[in-house]
């Protein structure tokens, strides 16, 4: 079936026209169930925000998923992580809509994909069909609900993008009227901030977090103890969102933040690139997010953080320079309106200002970054930093590793991108020096493998954040592959092996029956690998030698072989 011209050209039209139509353009459910969502645009994650909605699925898998317009699928990904089995269609709105972690496509998709599979050899595909190859019509079934790749549980993960940019857009706007809601957001606490050298809250420069107790009929509290301040300082609040006849906590749209009847600060998040959702690190208090796994939004800007989200008077940043009342308030507004207002009070008290601490290692958020030791060194290009900051490291001694223990500054702090890290190592007895690996040790004293590269008698390799402590360990071990009831391969026409690797994870695995390669499918949160006899490509009444070969993150091998009559 041909993608003919009127369709061509009512999409370049829609693309121009697509802010237009956002609110307005008439999308079917893609569940055929009454829709409920656990998750909502633009909600906190780890490092990025939420970009789409998710809809429940009654805690079950294969539900019918629909096309929710007329368009051309241009996108297929098959994943073991992240979304698993996704699906991405172009429609003449000039939007795209995105559906993942489903359990199946439906054909002819599921056809084309299994090809595309078997001609690159792997299970894993990122395809991009031609545009008019793959029609698909408003409700028409393109696959099945599930819980593949990253997902926490049975769900159907929905997006709405702006096919120029592929920016994600809240889809809300297309559904809000098939989901109540007329619950308020939830206020959980308020932060103060003293700018460094600049101000000071209650007698300190530290950050003071207090959490907001509710009374018996749920309205929320003043502040648990007063608040003075003198000299600049920024705020922050945790929120959450509500929904009707729903358990969930729900990310809230719209923060808006008064001084004395005048806005100081607001973000709405509508809309963010895909480029930027790192961003979140610096939208929260990363710190607190680290260490005890809890959102503070900010409602400051750091110089280093280029959001659209916002929109501010002195990066929200807020000068007591007087010694009076500062009476503030917080609005917090979910998609539909809904708002809680929230007022406290911040005294004005002249206090001593603590000077900013020299600093031997300083690091503008600015600049490209160094900090070289004669067994370790740091490197941090320009753009990845939100602020500037005072680095530090310290090292131990170590007999269980292959080098000292760095830790990487004292505090969490977040990169947009990545550094590098290099790090010597004390022995050197490996022979194949892909067995080493920089791995990343908990306060516990867990350690998780990251890898890296042999560079220079030390290993080197990047990583996302500061404040961790890391060391060079080694993987000597290869996969380990068990088959499971061999015996029922035939009569159950399926091959399962469970395959698993004690350090560094399985980098790569394939399959071949008498030479020729077999699609094994598998999922992140599973241990097996599942092939399903394929008469198509299987030729049958013979001797059928299996061979699995498996390698891990540091190039050890394990090749396992069956023989069975098909």
């Amino acid at each position: 079936m041909k993608f003919n011209k009127q369709f061509s050209c009512f999409f370049i039209f829609f693309s121009l026209a697509c802010f237009s139509v956002y609110t307005q353009h008439p999308y079917t459910n893609p569940l055929n169930i009454p829709p409920a969502l656990s998750a909502n645009f633009g909600e906190l994650r780890s490092n990025h925000f939420h970009s789409g909605i998710d809809f429940k699925t009654q805690q079950a898998v294969n539900k019918p998923v629909a096309a929710i317009e007329d368009g051309y699928v241009s996108r297929i990904s098959v994943s073991p992580g992240g979304y698993g089995l996704a699906l991405y269609i172009d429609h003449p709105s000039g939007h795209t809509s995105v559906y993942a972690h489903l359990n199946s496509f439906s054909s002819p998709i599921a056809d084309f994909v299994k090809e595309k599979q078997y001609e690159q050899e792997s299970y894993r595909v990122e395809l991009y069909p031609e545009p008019g190859l793959l029609i698909v019509k408003k409700g028409q079934q393109i696959g099945l609900s599930g819980n593949t790749g990253s997902s926490g549980g049975p769900h159907l993960h929905f997006e709405v993008r702006d096919t120029q940019t592929q920016d994600p857009l809240d889809p809300l706007p297309f559904f809000s009227q098939a989901i109540p809601d007329t619950q308020k957001p939830d206020i959980r606490g308020i932060a103060f901030y003293p700018v460094e050298g600049k101000g000071v809250v209650n007698g300190s420069s530290d950050p003071l977090r207090m959490n907001i107790l509710k009374n018996k009929s749920g309205i929320p509290l003043a502040p648990p103890q007063a608040i003075n301040a003198w000299g600049r300082i920024g705020v922050a609040v945790k929120a959450y969102d509500r929904m009707n006849g729903q358990s969930n906590i729900y990310g809230v749209k719209h923060v808006r933040l008064f001084v004395d009847e005048k806005q100081v600060f607001s973000s709405s998040i509508d809309r963010f690139p895909f480029s930027k959702t790192r961003m979140l690190n610096s939208f929260i208090d990363f710190e607190e997010w680290r260490e005890q796994s809890s959102f503070y939004m900010k409602s400051f800007i750091e110089p280093g953080n280029t959001l659209k989200l916002y929109d501010a008077v002195n990066n929200g940043f807020i000068d007591i320079n007087e010694e009076r009342d500062y009476r503030m308030r917080y609005e917090l507004e979910d998609h539909n309106g809904n708002t809680l207002v929230y007022s406290f009070v911040v005294g004005g008290q002249k206090q001593p200002v603590a000077k900013t601490d020299s600093c031997k290692n300083f690091m503008p958020w600015t600049l490209h970054n160094t900090f070289v030791d004669f067994d370790f060194m740091l490197d941090i290009p320009s753009g990845n930093l939100y602020n500037s900051f005072c680095f530090s490291h310290r090292k131990t001694g170590s007999t269980v590793y292959y080098s000292d223990i760095h830790r990487v500054n004292d505090s969490p702090v977040p990169l947009h991108q990545n550094a590098t890290v290099w790090i010597k190592l004390n022995v050197d007895t490996l022979d194949n020096k892909q067995q080493y690996g920089i791995v990343e040790i908990t306060e516990t004293g867990n350690d998780n493998w990251i890898g890296g590269t042999y560079k220079r008698n030390g290993m080197e390799v990047s990583i996302r954040e500061l404040g961790r402590m890391y060391a060079v360990d080694s993987d000597t071990f290869p996969p380990n592959i068990v088959p499971v009831n061999p015996e029922k391969w035939v009569a159950s026409r399926r091959i399962q092996i469970r395959l698993s690797d004690n350090k560094s994870g399985i980098s790569a695995f394939k399959g071949t029956i008498n030479g020729k390669f077999v699609l094994f499918s598998h999922d992140m949160k599973s241990s097996l690998y599942t092939y399903r006899f394929d008469d198509s490509r299987l030729e049958k009444g013979k001797t059928q030698e299996l061979v699995f070969v498996a390698t891990d993150g540091a190039g050890n091998t394990t090749e396992y072989r069956y023989a069975f009559e098909y």
